[in-house]
């Protein structure tokens, strides 16, 4: 019977609570409709919070319950995790209402959804772009502010997001075989991050790349690319001794060292390929030069001879007299 009795009561006070929340989307009380939502509000009921709310905008505007239901909606939509629109909210509270104790409080929440509403480092990062920058006014806006230090750790934490979507950028280039792209990313990502944490794990990836490019690199190439990866092992060691890196930097230098060795012998064997098929294309070019002068001679030499002849013909028939008269006898 008690259990009954208990249940009878729940289910009562489930019917009140729908009752009012049903009641208040009907009523046109502003008063009501209020008191409703911030009971819901309180009760950490977002989503009936939001919709009674969302009725309430239009009532209120004008009046001095507008900035409170401004940013009780800016925080229901915030522990609802619509961050996007809870952001958007909160911006607008503390730009309509810069006097207000709590603008300051809007402006770290707006920056605050910002930073919750970025992606994982392997999606867009336009989000996280955009976070970075709300974080960076509301220190601007608010440099003496106590919530500053955690803004600074946010920052940096982003930033870091960044940094590592570009390394994997770049690391993904190397995995693929696209050495010189990975090269060209991963020194980008040193220049836009000259802080970062990644530098060693980025100047190795950019050693191995230009160790790739040289070991696999075309003729006209080969020279630069070496001496290109060999500079780098040699900063390695330099920046970072002691280190894994620095052991596989003496490594690949060991490896280049020897193929440069190599190709200065290749390099030797093909100049002097070159230079003996240089000559001989020059010595045969000589060759069929000469010839086409003697056939040039030849042709010059008949055609001198035809034009003579033709002279003489033309010669003998101004001397010859032309033929005397002679009459035709009428049939």
């Amino acid at each position: 019977m008690k259990k009954y009795i208990l249940g009878l009561f729940a289910v009562a006070v489930v019917a009140s609570c729908v009752s009012q929340q049903e009641r208040a989307m009907k009523s046109a009380d502003k008063d009501f409709i209020l008191k409703a939502a911030n009971e819901n509000f309180a009760k950490k009921k977002w989503k009936n919070a939001l919709a009674l709310y969302d009725r309430l905008a239009n009532l209120v505007a004008g009046t001095d319950d507008f900035p409170n239901v401004g940013f009780n909606t800016a925080y229901a939509n915030y522990y609802d995790k619509s961050y996007k629109l809870a952001g958007h909210q909160f911006k607008n509270f503390a730009v309509n209402f810069p006097k207000d104790p709590r603008a300051e409080e809007a402006a770290y929440m707006s920056a605050l959804c910002y930073y919750e509403g970025s992606m994982d480092y392997n999606l867009d990062q336009s989000s996280t772009e955009l976070a970075v920058n709300e974080l960076q006014d509301f220190l601007n806006n608010y440099p003496n502010s106590e919530r500053s230090k955690n803004i600074s750790q946010l920052i940096d934490e982003l930033t870091y997001k960044l940094e590592f979507k570009a390394y994997e950028n770049g690391r993904q280039y190397f995995k693929m075989g696209e050495y010189k792209a990975a090269n060209v990313a991963l020194e980008n990502v040193l220049e836009d991050f000259p802080s970062t944490k990644l530098r060693p794990k980025i100047y190795d990836y950019i050693m191995k790349s230009r160790y790739e490019l040289a070991m696999k690199s075309v003729y006209n190439l080969k020279d630069e690319r070496i001496e290109s990866a060999l500079t780098y092992t040699k900063m390695v060691e330099k920046e970072l001794p002691n280190t894994e890196y620095s052991k596989t930097a003496s490594d690949l230098r060991a490896k280049l060292e020897k193929e440069k060795e190599h190709f200065a012998v290749v390099k030797k064997e093909t100049e002097a390929k070159i230079a003996a098929l240089t000559a001989k294309q020059k010595k045969e070019a000589e060759k069929l030069d000469n010839q086409n002068k003697k056939e040039q001679q030849i042709k010059d030499q008949i055609s001198n001879e035809k034009q003579a002849k033709q002279m003489q013909r033309d010669s003998a028939a101004l001397q010859t007299p032309p033929p005397a008269a002679t009459f035709k006898i009428k049939r």
